[in-house]
């Protein structure tokens, strides 16, 4: 049982309507505590269990801030091996079929169908309903060779995934998905993958590292409370890639790993400051002794991003899962 309650086809749209981006935090797999204020991300925050018409939602103001970003950290390095597999596979007759895991409003699919030749169909899956609209009215109408790209909707929870599921999929994405999942929804999702014999592209995934130009005394124990506050519970937040990597291992496929982190400069300074937001106020929620010191250093760290006077690099890894095709192809 793949855990999907609704089903939407539409045909590909026009870009201007979508302006938002994808992103794991805004995935709903997983999402916000309920009724928390959302109007400023708090980075990590998720809930489990089904998806109802009170799924925190996540603003797709914020997704759409990060969206450039993303799209320049994501590893084109991986996009080679991809391509000659995908190349390699039995044509149908409407394309690839891609499945787009906790899709946000859709920015996986406008970075990577235009870089892709051939027909397209993607079926983009997500526990908000309110995002699910953004990503089909977002979506791209064209592939790198002009070919046509269609789009379908499917509300679910990535926890369930089945190889069933995935029939007939000629590949899976996500974006900032791994470190929100825990080691048994790794697991499945490496199964899931294996038994439809398809590969999976997984970006953005947080690794635990932040630098911070100039350095701060407090920088370090920042991070490592937000580190923690990525953990808690059974979240696997910065192992999420090598328990990924594990996993699809042990399922057969050929894993690629590549860096993607974000380069924030004073160009960036609005998704900078709106991620120093989250970043401290998540560490805060992890270690409640830190709130004097760490708003202190958050007003300090504000001011230095409005002048222009703060650049950060956000590390992330790119997973390529390359499974053996069903059937031997």
């Amino acid at each position: 049982m793949s855990g999907i309650s609704t089903s939407t086809s539409v045909g590909a749209a026009p870009t201007e309507g979508a302006g938002a981006a994808d992103e794991g935090a805004a995935a709903g797999f997983g999402a916000g505590e309920p009724g928390r204020d959302t109007g400023t991300i708090r980075l990590g925050d998720r809930t489990r269990g089904e998806a109802t018409d009170d799924t925190t939602r996540y603003a797709p103001e914020w997704l759409q801030l990060r969206e450039s970003v993303d799209a320049s950290a994501r590893s084109s390095e991986l996009l080679d091996p991809l391509r000659i597999r995908l190349a390699n596979l039995p044509r149908r007759a409407n394309g690839f079929v891609i499945h787009d895991l906790g899709c946000g409003t859709g920015s996986m699919g406008r970075w990577l169908a235009p870089r892709l030749d051939g027909p397209q169909h993607w079926v983009l899956h997500d526990r908000d309903p309110y995002l699910l609209h953004f990503a089909a009215v977002g979506s791209p109408r064209s592939a790198a060779d002009g070919s046509r790209v269609t789009v379908e909707t499917q509300r679910g929870d990535v926890g369930r995934l089945t190889a069933d599921a995935l029939a007939g999929a000629s590949l899976v994405t996500a974006s900032a998905l791994l470190d929100v999942l825990n080691a048994d929804e790794i697991e499945a999702l490496a199964a899931a993958c294996a038994g439809a014999g398809c590969p999976a592209l997984l970006t953005l995934s947080v690794v635990g590292r932040v630098e911070l130009t100039p350095a701060h005394p407090l920088d370090a124990e920042i991070a490592d409370a937000f580190n923690d506050h990525q953990r808690r519970g059974d979240l696997l937040g910065p192992e999420a890639i090598s328990t990924a990597c594990d996993a699809f291992s042990r399922h057969g496929a050929t894993v690629r790993v590549h860096p993607s982190a974000w380069h924030l400069g004073p160009d960036e300074s609005a998704l900078t400051a709106e991620w120093l937001r989250g970043w401290v106020g998540a560490a805060v929620e992890q270690r409640p002794e830190l709130a004097e010191r760490a708003e202190t250093y958050l007003r300090e760290r504000l001011a230095a991003c409005a002048a222009g006077e703060l650049t950060a690099v956000v590390h992330h890894s790119d997973l390529l899962a390359l499974a053996r095709p069903a059937g031997g192809v």
